[in-house]
């Protein structure tokens, strides 16, 4: 039973290509600021095309800037008055390898006419795989000066489980554009990691290998890793809150599953439903819980209070409505709506103001950034799957080529 579950409810397949970035404009570029992009002569030619895309996908996807299409190559130290560029803002930076087989990236961010320079900024990391966070930062770090918006969910990992094999897993980390990639738990059978903090220093995660499912917690930098709960049928943490003190499990002790709550070294049942009740996320600040059941026949989006109460059904189309999160008040699922057509839905928790955010093709598992400004969500594509970014306030999107197959769960 646990493993049909897992197959119907949470298991999806990517098969995937190298990263490739796609950008869809959606949003007048008028409102935006134009910005340049000029590299330094003495960046390798070999790094200076990776760099490039992800500066212009970073500057994009931040819905706050316009990159000009061409990009040029002059001396680090050029003059302001030599930038011939017509854009507000230009920004020029240097990429090199260090000694140490690290990586470094100076930037400097001109404004105006004249060019005023209003950032000067260097950027080191130890490992030149790790380079993409570089330009994740700098570009951070440009919008900031530029006094828009934070984009600060630029910088964090993206954590997801993949098969390798029958009853094989790996965790892995990646950068939001998976240009990186890491693997940092391989052999056993783990899944369903679910960042533990906000941070992102621990994650939780399941592991299926033996005749009771563990959930573990993780530190990621040091590799320790302590028992929360044991359980058998099922067990997920699909959910934490704010505070990192109460979880939201999915649970099946008695053949079905239920959403529990596990605070204080216990775990407190909240659905009692003779069928499928999974998927748990907090809502309202943490006064409801939204999840998806079948209590109606087909996988659908809900509400309940956390304190107990009436059960509510939020989505009121599509056939499937099996993947759900929430950011406060805010909801994004995706909805089957034909064999060949799955798009993901902004809604609230009482699911009066749904809108679309995809149109067409194969849309799904959505997840909200930190700061619920952002949806990242897996699109299935005739070329290949891809990740898929929402900018929710800027109207704009961005995609990206998985080098990745055979994902099992991801988080954000």
């Amino acid at each position: 039973m646990r493993y049909f579950l897992l197959s119907i409810i949470f298991t999806f397949y990517i098969f995937a290509q190298a990263p490739d970035a796609v950008i869809k404009v959606e949003k007048n570029v008028d409102t935006r600021a134009t910005i340049a992009i000029v590299s330094s002569l003495s960046t390798p030619d070999k790094f200076r095309k990776i760099v490039n895309k992800l500066f212009k996908a970073d500057l994009s996807v931040s819905g706050h800037f316009a990159v000009e299409n061409n990009t040029t190559s002059k001396n680090y130290n050029t003059l302001p008055v030599a930038l011939n560029t017509n854009s507000e803002y230009t920004v020029v930076y240097k990429f090199n390898r260090t000694d140490t087989n690290g990586a470094s990236l100076d930037i400097k961010l001109y404004q105006g006419k004249p060019k005023k320079r209003i950032l000067v900024k260097n950027y080191t990391v130890s490992k030149l795989e790790k380079a993409p966070f570089l330009i994740h930062k700098a570009v951070s770090d440009i919008n900031a000066a530029a006094k828009y918006q934070p984009i600060d969910w630029i910088n964090r990992y993206v954590v997801l489980a993949r098969y390798i094999g029958a009853k094989k897993t790996e965790i892995m980390l990646a950068d939001y554009t998976f240009t990186y990639k890491k693997v940092i738990m391989s052999g056993g059978f783990n899944m369903f990691p679910k960042w533990a903090d906000k941070n992102q220093r621990e994650l939780y995660y399941s592991d299926y290998s033996g005749d009771k499912i563990k959930l573990y917690k993780l530190n990621i930098y040091t590799g320790q890793k302590r028992l929360i709960t044991t359980s058998t049928g099922m067990l997920i943490c699909s959910d934490v809150s704010k505070d990192g003190s109460k979880l939201l499990l999915t649970m099946a002790p008695d053949t079905q599953p239920d959403i529990y709550l596990y605070s204080g070294g216990s775990a407190k049942r909240l659905t009692k439903f003779s069928g499928i009740d999974v998927s748990g996320k907090f809502a309202d600040n943490e006064q409801n819980i939204i999840f998806v059941s079948n209590r109606l026949g087909t996988p659908n989006i809900f509400k309940m209070p956390i304190i107990g109460g009436s059960v509510s059904k939020i989505v009121h189309h599509g056939s499937n409505n099996d993947s759900v999160d929430t950011y406060n008040s805010q909801v994004v699922y995706s909805s089957k709506e034909s064999r060949k057509s799955f798009n993901i839905y902004l809604t609230d928790s009482s699911g009066s103001q749904t809108r679309p955010l995809t149109s067409g093709g194969i849309n799904q598992y959505p997840r909200f950034s930190g700061d619920g400004n952002i949806v990242m969500y897996i699109k299935r594509l005739p070329s290949g799957n891809s990740i898929g970014f929402i900018n929710l306030s800027a109207q704009r999107s961005e995609v990206f080529k998985l080098g990745i197959n055979r994902i099992q769960s991801i988080d954000w």
